[in-house]
């Protein structure tokens, strides 16, 4: 017997739920493609061309933008940078810069050389009672190659800072890195001077027609060294300096800036243990106060002449014209100088100052800068001329002379 079984419909209006949404999608799509169209056949223009027009303005809309972050990305490095290198006179209070100072040259680590260039072994030994130093400058070893055949001709040369009135030298040992010298210097050299003075020890490398090449040197602080027995010992050389620290006496000066007038004063006070200049061991000492402008000298001014003297006292004041702008550019360089009147004027030591100095120098600008209106005194050592015209680097505007002609 035949049962009716009743249908369901469960599954089919599943299916056409489905197909109805999905025939809605598939309308809405196909009526923005259709306008799409309809925008397209509207341009008289080829499908290609309106294609590349539209690609091409893409990729123009993406050079742009990469552009821009790569500008932005560069100045905010670049603000970074300049805001580490120099001195915000914005934020500058009543208060001491010294955290804006950089570090004194003698707070460097000297002779900072990768290459290696070989060891000394030399003694030292200092009698008291009669004032003497003994040098022994043994050996060496493991020298670096000076010359093309891979071997050197070493000599050592010795001498002592400030006072360096006596020069030794060894013999000079042909094509060898491993030379034994066995020579003795001796040098007279006061127990209170002992403290600030300085031994140097140079292996050069013996040329016979051309400069001797300096292989390296050893650089001992006497007053670092315990004397009550003979030292003798093996030390790495280290990279030659490249200028010689002479004792060229000190100069005392004072600065004061007023920012609200532009106005810098200078007061050159007075100098001291100078350099002797002069054959009756004396000298003719007078200032140059310079100021330099974005690498280019911009004002000078100088003091009198102090006769017979390696201390003098000046006391004199010079004032110049400085906007507030133009004092973060410009460096300050006091350079004392032996007159003659007959042959050229010689300069004895140099010193600047500025927002790119170091050291005691960055520190004393700094102080003036943080202290307007109050004049601030220090003490400096003299530097050697050359040290100081390398480190300015100065620009030289080449002079065109003039000719006037009548026609």
């Amino acid at each position: 017997m035949l049962t009716k079984t009743p249908l369901t419909y469960s599954h089919l209006s599943v299916n056409i739920s489905a197909v109805t949404h999905t025939t809605a999608f598939n309308s809405t799509t196909t009526s923005g493609w259709d306008f799409f169209g309809q925008l397209l056949n509207k341009i008289p223009l080829p499908r290609w061309a309106v294609y590349t027009i539209f690609a091409a303005g893409l990729l123009l809309l993406l050079i742009c933008c990469l552009c821009v972050c790569v500008k932005c990305c560069c100045k905010g490095k670049k603000k970074k940078k300049k805001q580490e290198q120099q001195i915000n006179l914005k934020g500058v209070n009543g208060s001491t810069t010294t955290a804006l100072v950089q570090p004194d040259m003698d707070d460097l680590e000297y002779g900072s050389g990768d290459k290696p260039r070989g060891r000394l072994l030399y003694s030292l030994e200092y009698r008291g009672e009669n004032s003497e130093l003994t040098v022994g400058v043994k050996e060496a070893a493991e020298l670096k190659a000076m010359d093309l055949g891979g071997t050197s001709d070493p000599y050592v040369k010795v001498y002592t800072l400030p006072d360096k009135s006596k020069t030794c030298e060894t013999k000079v040992f042909r094509k060898t890195l491993h030379p034994m010298f066995n020579e003795y210097f001796k040098f007279q050299i006061p127990l209170a001077e002992l403290n600030d003075s300085t031994l140097v020890m140079q292996v050069f490398d013996f040329n016979r027609f051309t400069k001797h090449d300096i292989i390296g040197e050893l650089r001992l602080q006497l007053g670092t060294i315990d004397w009550n027995h003979v030292i003798e010992e093996w030390r790495d050389l280290s990279e030659a300096s490249k200028f010689e620290q002479e004792n060229l006496g000190e100069i005392c000066f004072s600065l004061r800036y007023v920012p609200t007038t532009g106005k810098l004063t200078v007061v050159i006070l007075e100098a001291k243990n100078l350099k002797k200049m002069d054959v009756g061991g004396s000298s003719d000492p007078y200032v140059k106060v310079l100021l330099v402008l974005d690498k280019r000298k911009w004002k000078k001014k100088k003091s009198s002449v102090k006769k017979r003297t390696l201390n003098p006292y000046f006391n004199e004041s010079f004032n110049f014209e400085v906007s507030f702008k133009q004092i973060q550019r410009v460096q300050l360089v006091i350079s004392v100088w032996d007159h003659d009147n007959i042959s050229r004027n010689d300069a004895m030591g140099k010193i600047y100052l500025g927002c790119d100095a170091s050291g005691n120098q960055l520190r004393h600008w700094a102080d003036m800068l943080s202290n307007p209106r109050r004049p601030v005194a220090q003490w400096h050592s003299l530097l050697s001329a050359e040290q100081v015209d390398a480190a300015l680097a100065l620009k030289h505007t080449l002079k065109i002379p003039f000719i006037k002609k009548t026609f």
